[in-house]
């Protein structure tokens, strides 16, 4: 079997890929551009590919295709429905972020709820020797115990940082889905939880219902003045209404791992807000640990191993 993986750099250098125990010829590609994409999965029986996009004319090409190993959570990059129509299965990664993405979570509010990077560059601005005594209070520097933590996603992800935030003696509340009633019990309805939460973050996926969840309505909302965390999806929050919300005070500050397009470009409205004391930008690497890459290269490899014993795991198929 021949497999083509697109996107190989999107692993880090130090990952072991180990090799598919069965007769195949890999080719690894380190970056695929859109028009190289038909070309390269043409004569395929396997594809591997992280955020390189296969659409339905460039799938069109590809006659031996039987499976896409998705090196990534979310499937989005992939035509499900154009897929499931041409026999190909497709299979995902689950599970394995489940340390480092919460982890990555909780360093950003961290650093937001207690001013850290502010502290670091005054003190690297001189400001400590010249407020010539033992310290100095020019950033707001507030505990998260007791504060309340409201999370969007009620998945592996967001009941990790439930537990932790527990742990560290906050009051967690599950949002419940936008515009939705009727959840239960254990869901704050959405407006109650925008309005009393000191920190909001997100664990949802991308979808129609959910882009753009967070605007400028629900930021007017947002009584305490809260942190926005999001280590999801880019596209979840209106990010030009994020900026004008966090430059007019009716946020405290945002952490943000993921932007709408990865890379922003040098005008999207984030780099802008790059030198306020109260934003930080970070490039898409909470789901990064050694660990966690480690882990999804080898279910990645189990899954491809799988497909070809005829037992596919981690199935995706298009919405009904």
């Amino acid at each position: 079997m021949k497999i083509a993986f697109l996107d190989r750099a999107t692993l880090s250098p130090e990952t072991t890929l180990r090799l598919p125990a069965f007769p195949h010829e890999l080719v690894s590609y380190e970056n695929t551009q859109p028009g190289e994409v038909a070309q390269r999965i043409a004569d395929a029986d396997i594809v591997i590919t992280n955020k390189v996009k296969l659409n339905a004319e460039a799938l069109q090409q590809a006659a031996k295709l039987k499976l896409v190993a998705v090196a990534a959570t979310g499937t989005d990059v992939i035509d499900l429905k154009a897929c499931a129509e041409r026999g190909i299965t497709v299979s995902n990664i689950r599970n394995y972020a489940g340390n480092t993405v919460p982890e990555h979570t909780f360093a950003l509010m961290f650093a937001l709820r207690r001013s850290i990077c502010a502290y670091r560059e005054s003190v690297k601005a001189g400001r400590w020797q010249e407020s010539g005594q033992f310290c100095y209070f020019d950033y707001p520097i507030r505990d998260l115990a007791g504060s309340t933590l409201g999370i969007i996603g009620d998945g592996v992800l967001g009941n990790a940082v439930a537990t932790i935030g527990r742990a560290l003696g906050m009051n967690v509340l599950f949002s419940a889905f936008k515009g939705r009633t009727g959840q239960g019990t254990l869901y704050t309805p959405f407006d109650e939880m925008l309005a009393r939460s000191d920190i909001i973050t997100l664990h949802c996926p991308l979808n129609a219902q959910s882009r753009n969840m967070l605007g400028a309505e629900e930021f007017a909302k947002m009584a305490r003045k809260p942190l926005i965390i999001n280590t999801a999806r880019g596209g979840l929050v209106d990010e030009a209404a994020l900026a004008t919300a966090l430059r007019s005070g009716q946020i405290a500050g945002a952490g943000f791992d993921v932007v709408s397009a990865e890379p922003p470009a040098a005008d999207h409205p984030f780099m802008a807000l790059l030198d306020l004391p109260n934003f930080i930008l970070t490039p898409h690497v909470a789901w990064a640990s050694q660990e966690a890459i480690q882990g999804l290269a080898d279910q990645l490899i189990d899954n491809v191993e799988a497909f070809v014993r005829g037992e596919p795991v981690n199935v995706v198929k298009p919405a009904a």
